[in-house]
């Protein structure tokens, strides 16, 4: 029992559950969305939330990376001009990125240039929803730096707990369709911001704190992190946008796609729950010179991440057929060999994210962000140029998923070069220490 109350206590335990916990519910509302929503509204809800993601990723890359840093290494009586800041920079890049989609749709319908509804959702309502979320999404660069993943797995499931709970009113009783759906999404999420605010987690009661020296400073980092966020969710979404450009795929194929890609989300959940621990770790061994630690960090955590997906990627590509039945439901049974082959490129795919994130949090912790960005850069290239090939040219949903493969090997090739370069962590040494990570069975070798 005092074992099982130390692992639950562990922050990356506390991480894993966070994110576990509120991909249930993502999880359970995708499906219930697949049900509630014909295929092409549904692969126009698809893209209208990937295009939001990925803005998301924008206006947040200025903020939230920087003020992780700088918090893991604040002093008493920091932390509030930090979070000021960090608050009054994304306030305004939400406003300029507003300014440019009501730009857009109007000049779009000037012209008479007809988008599929997806985009036109987007350039409507993601301005507001951009608002309605601000505040709990900049609340989590204080709860990540602080390693306070408890908090964060209230916050979000607060937000999609209350989306979940509708969406069952909506599949029982209401009946509600596309565009109320996206109302009754940005209303749960302006519930979570003012919640954020009220308890002083998110900045916006401290924007008086702010000085122009750490907003010049966020910036000056924030500029080379938002590059690599972005850059970074390009590799996801790229294939969502370029679909949807299809004459012949559109929206019907970013439903289909959205499929095996959501079962891949799920794979990569512990990625994304390490990476969380792991910066603010590397950026304080960093800052007080100990590069030995942070070597061993990163190796410990390429390395056992890596080892911890295999036997799940193994366990979903023999049973991809009825994880992406389940997911999709019986509308999608006639495209079901297409999706399962998807799906299994996708399995392999998760055994290469590992040591490729982390390579980036490596180079972003000893404050080389530029060198990740170049990194994403590269990626994001090479992703763009397969997938215009592979709808444009083949037509073909595989081609997309083969290219997410081509892309990552590419970026593991490039980030293991500047590791090497800058701090010598050798690749080799990733599987070295992890197996005697796997000896000890230490839960404490990861802190």
């Amino acid at each position: 029992m005092k074992m099982l109350k130390k692992i639950l206590r562990e922050k990356n335990m506390n991480s894993l559950l966070a994110s576990l916990s509120s991909a249930a519910l993502g999880l359970i509302s995708f499906m219930l969305l697949t049900r509630q929503l014909p295929q092409v509204q549904f692969g126009d809800w698809v893209l209208y939330i990937t295009l939001g993601t990925f803005i998301d990723a924008l206006r947040f890359g200025f903020t939230r990376t920087s003020v992780v840093r700088l918090l893991s290494g604040a002093v008493a009586g920091e932390q509030k001009g930090l979070l000021g800041a960090g608050y009054k920079i994304g306030l305004l890049v939400l406003l300029a990125i507003s300014a440019c989609c009501y730009t857009i749709y109007f000049t779009l319908g000037y012209f008479g240039v007809n988008l599929i509804t997806g985009y036109d959702l987007f350039l409507i309502w993601y301005p507001v929803l951009g608002l309605a979320s601000l505040g709990w999404k900049s609340a989590f660069a204080l709860f990540q730096a602080e390693q306070k993943f408890n908090h964060m797995m209230v916050v979000r499931l607060s937000n999609i707990g209350l989306f979940v709970l509708f969406l069952v009113a909506n599949g029982l009783f209401l009946g509600w369709g596309l565009l109320e759906i996206v109302w009754v999404n940005i209303a749960v999420n302006l519930i979570s911001s003012v919640w954020c605010t009220l308890k002083r987690w998110d900045g916006m009661l401290y924007i008086h704190h702010s000085t122009k020296a750490v907003e010049r400073e966020m910036v000056g980092f924030g500029k080379y992190a938002m590059g690599t966020l972005v850059g970074s969710s390009l590799l996801k979404s790229a294939d969502t946008f370029i679909i949807g450009l299809s004459p012949i795929l559109g929206s019907a194929g970013i439903a289909m796609y959205a499929i095996p890609l959501k079962l891949t989300d799920l794979l990569g959940i512990p990625l994304r729950s390490f990476t969380m621990t792991a910066y603010p770790r590397m950026s304080k061994k960093n800052l007080s010179g100990d590069l030995e630690a942070v070597r061993h960090i990163f190796y410990t955590y390429s390395g056992i991440v890596t080892l911890l997906f295999l036997p799940v990627a193994v366990f979903c590509f023999v049973f991809a057929e009825y994880m992406v039945l389940v997911l999709g439901g019986k509308q999608y049974v006639d495209q079901l060999p297409l999706l399962t082959l998807i799906f299994r490129i996708f399995t392999c795919y998760t055994l290469l994210l590992p040591i490729d994130r982390f390579t980036g949090v490596l180079l972003d912790s000893i404050n080389k962000p530029r060198l990740n960005l170049n990194k994403v850069i590269y990626m994001a290239v090479a992703n763009v140029i397969i997938n215009l090939i592979a709808v444009f040219v083949f037509e073909s949903l595989v081609v997309v998923a083969v290219g997410t493969v081509v892309f990552t090997l590419l970026g593991i090739f490039i980030g293991l070069r500047y590791v090497k370069k800058e701090i010598q962590a050798d690749g080799k040494q990733i599987f070295k220490e992890s197996l005697q990570f796997v000896k000890k069975f230490n839960l404490s070798a990861l802190k």
